[in-house]
């Protein structure tokens, strides 16, 4: 099992604090995790990645981060089919639609999206979103 990538965009550091408790599982599952904010990585660095996460907040009316995460996941779309991606996030209004569009469109690029659409919570993690987190980190290293 080589080392899981978890790539996020945080705004108010709650994606951020998600993505640590991805790696928790991935750790207690016994791999190896690489958290990381996607300012500092290319979204071709995942491209011989066949399992990783990405995070990322609902923004405005319930979309990626349109400056950098949109354009991130753009080009990770281009070869995610075959991958086997868990994604993640928060939220501090509607009902996860965000979310809902994120996994149909990694899905229709060929994906196999990890936990669907599970691993999101209103604002910070609490402890039944800290248990879904670890659990799709525990999957991540399963593959």
């Amino acid at each position: 099992m080589g080392q899981i990538v978890i790539a996020y965009w945080s705004g108010s550091g709650n994606t951020e604090t998600m993505a640590s408790m991805i790696a928790k599982g991935v750790e207690a599952a016994g791999g190896s995790a690489k958290v990381v904010s996607v300012d500092d990585i290319q979204p071709s660095e995942l491209e011989n990645e066949a399992v990783f996460a990405l995070g990322c907040p609902a923004m405005g009316d319930e979309v990626l981060e349109e400056t950098t995460m949109e354009p991130f996941v753009a080009e990770v779309e281009k070869f995610a089919s075959g991958k086997k991606i868990g994604l993640f996030g928060s939220y501090g209004w509607g009902d996860g639609e965000w979310m809902r569009q994120w996994v149909d469109q990694m899905k229709n690029a060929g994906a196999e999206v990890l936990g669907g659409e599970d691993a999101i919570c209103a604002d910070a993690p609490d402890d039944e979103a800290e248990a879904k987190l670890i659990e799709l980190g525990k999957k991540l290293a399963a593959c």
